[in-house]
């Protein structure tokens, strides 16, 4: 199925395909539906096989946002944007004045952050000329890595209390060392957590080698670590048929987007006999609901980071009783989260504005 096939199934509202001959930009910015506000989402940059799957990536993650927002009831509605090539080598300057017109074209009907391959550096550098960029100010003690980060630790430790395991001494696989999985790692190291990493880019993995005491392993082999948690913070689509009967661990908990590969794999066998939390089953679910759970609360986050992290970790202790081995009630809650509540809301909104438009929101911002 190519990727305009997906759109139409998935009721996309706009695909933008975009090629800048100068700059060798070449980008994507899908909007999956406005029905809350304007589209917003992060931009990520990495290397594709091809354009249809960046195109594709583009879309579930598009969609994924919508249904954030829904849920956590914000008046945004769903987009986001891929940038073809290696961060490390092709992103210069002119790639992201280019990006940056590319979204200036589109009247504010995209408002986009950071996201994998992109940093704050390049927020910066993209809010000088264009006003739909949202980015952490200089000198602000915690960003939105910062925050991802620190939802996705909270949700190891949820984890690890399911395991009956402390965080002294847990040992957890980190897949990717960029602007989350870092963050994540420096906060589990010293919790005193026992890292297993593993980077495409070698000098992240040996960087948390050196300053975390971590050991390294190739992102090949990554899959096959002994470990209590594997926590995914790179791209998405990582556990498959193919990956997840070599998983040996007792949870998965990670910041990467759309981590299954397959939706039809949310009820696989081999996670539930891992001894997977069903929670944690739906991996994209329960990242969602605790960025979600962050977005609403930034400031108070800020403000006191200690307090506010045991009050996420009580929430998500709190879901991951919903959904012990076996118990089905804690699917039918997560399926009903996210195959009813966000329809719901859009459906209820759709109603309430009438036409097309009509009494939609002006409202800017993006999330991770």
């Amino acid at each position: 199925m190519s990727a305009l096939d997906h759109a139409a199934e998935w009721g996309h509202e706009e695909l933008l395909v975009h090629h800048d001959r100068d700059s060798g930009l070449r980008c994507v910015i899908a909007i999956h539906d406005t029905t809350l506000g304007t589209a917003a989402g992060g931009t990520r940059m990495r290397t594709y096989p091809s354009l249809d799957e960046a195109a594709t990536d583009a879309l579930r993650l598009a969609r994924a946002m919508t249904y954030k927002s829904a849920m956590a009831e914000m008046p945004f509605g769903g987009g986001k944007a891929v940038i073809l090539g290696d961060p490390a080598r092709d992103k210069t300057r002119a790639l992201l004045a280019a990006y940056a017109r590319v979204i200036d074209s589109m009247g504010g009907r995209f408002n986009t952050g950071c996201d994998m391959g992109m940093d704050e550096r390049d927020m910066a550098v993209l809010s000088r000329m264009t006003r739909h960029v949202q980015h952490a100010p200089a000198g602000q003690r915690l960003d939105t890595a910062d925050l991802a980060a620190l939802g996705v630790f909270e949700s190891i430790r949820a984890a690890a209390s399911v395991l009956g395991r402390g965080m002294d001494g847990l040992r957890v696989a980190v897949q990717g060392l960029g602007n989350v999985g870092f963050q994540l790692a420096r906060r589990l190291s010293a919790a005193g957590a026992r890292l297993v990493v593993a980077d495409v880019d070698v000098s992240r993995a040996e960087r948390a080698a050196a300053e975390l005491r971590a050991e390294r392993v190739d992102p090949a082999v990554v899959y096959d670590v002994e470990a209590d948690v594997f926590s995914p913070n790179a791209a998405g689509g990582v556990l498959n048929r193919d990956t997840i009967p070599r998983l040996r661990c007792g949870a998965v908990v990670g910041g990467a987007n759309e981590q299954l590969a397959d939706p039809a794999q949310r009820m696989v066998g081999h996670i539930l006999d891992l001894d997977l939390d069903l929670q944690q089953a739906r991996l994209e679910d329960a990242i969602h609901l605790l960025e979600a759970l962050l977005a609403r609360g930034v400031d108070l986050v800020e403000q006191s980071a200690g307090d506010d992290a045991d009050v996420i970790g009580d929430l998500r202790r709190a879901r991951l009783g919903v959904g012990q081995r076996g118990d089905q009630r804690g699917l039918d809650l997560l399926e009903r989260a996210r195959g009813h509540v966000a329809p719901e809301v859009l459906d209820h909104a759709r109603a309430r504005i009438g036409p097309a438009g009509q009494a939609r929101g002006d409202h800017d911002g993006s999330s991770h």
